[in-house]
């Protein structure tokens, strides 16, 4: 019987093939992703459920908790076997809901070797630079991550949160695999930085993938299309990525295995024509 997220096709990465409805393993820490989570025990069931509803993209990073998430996802998955592990490093944290970048060489590169260490493997699947830094060259970070990828300490290389001119600077140094920018139904800043992803067969990965606010309240737009399809906002938001381009690999995030089971009947939900039309609109009128 086929799994629920496998419904959303498949994208290439670094020559491993997953599922285009991931999993985003932020929610599964403590309040401000600052420490552990109320229940560690339903963080590691959620993480096993997802996997069971066919998700084998599981995304993270180093400052979630900070490192409870990778723990956590070692705990419950490890060894991974066709589940895809993306983590990124390049925020610090010093305490909930503060993030600074920190882009110095020697910096990410202790952390590659430390989610190694968490993640319980020999080469990560896929490293992201979680944010350039301003205060640091460019291309020394660019540099830091061709020289990991060359090592085989990482699989492949990401980044997060970029123009379209970083994107470009950075392809000069190093293979670009994904982009992971704030991006969904609603929120569309990062559309060009998309449509250089599409052009370079570079996978994009939305994060706050799920629109919420004024628009998925009753009557209002995104709302008004779940209501139409017998479906929920946050699957109307999910599915709307899925179809807007093959390069989307979404990863919306939760504690609840309920939400998770919703969130992955989205890959099920074909929107008809009339109400894509709707949701583009959205994007243009934001």
């Amino acid at each position: 019987m086929p799994l629920p997220a496998h419904a959303a096709g498949t994208f290439s990465i670094a020559e491993r093939t997953v599922h285009r409805l991931g999993y985003g393993a932020m929610r599964i820490t403590g309040p401000g992703v600052w420490g552990w989570p109320k229940d560690r025990d339903e963080a590691i069931r959620v993480l096993r459920v997802a996997v069971e509803l066919g998700v084998d993209f599981i995304d993270t990073a180093d400052s979630y908790g900070p490192t409870v998430s990778e723990e956590l996802i070692c705990a419950a998955l490890h060894p991974y076997g066709d589940v895809f592990v993306a983590t990124k490093a390049g925020l610090l944290r010093t305490g909930p809901g503060r993030w600074y970048p920190c882009g110095r060489p020697d910096y990410l590169r202790q952390q590659c070797e430390l989610s190694l260490r968490r993640l319980g493997v020999e080469s990560l699947d896929l490293f992201q630079l979680h944010r350039i830094d301003p205060t640091v060259g460019s291309d020394e970070q660019f540099g830091l991550l061709a020289a990991l990828l060359e090592e085989g300490k990482v699989r492949a290389v990401g980044l997060s949160e970029v123009s379209v001119a970083e994107l470009a600077a950075a392809r000069e140094v190093v293979d670009i695999a994904t982009v992971q920018n704030h991006y969904n139904v609603v929120e569309r800043g990062s559309e060009a930085v998309l449509h250089a992803c599409e052009a370079a067969g570079i996978g994009f990965i939305p994060y706050f993938p799920v629109a919420g606010g004024e628009l998925t309240k009753p009557g209002a737009a995104v709302a008004a299309v779940a209501g139409a399809l017998d479906a929920t906002p946050s699957q109307v938001s999910l599915a709307w990525l899925l179809q807007h381009s093959d390069v989307m690999v979404p990863i919306p995030g939760t504690s609840s295995v309920a939400h998770l089971e919703e969130n992955c009947a989205a890959a099920e939900l074909h929107l008809p024509a009339e109400q894509v039309a709707v949701l583009d609109a959205l994007g243009a009128a934001g």
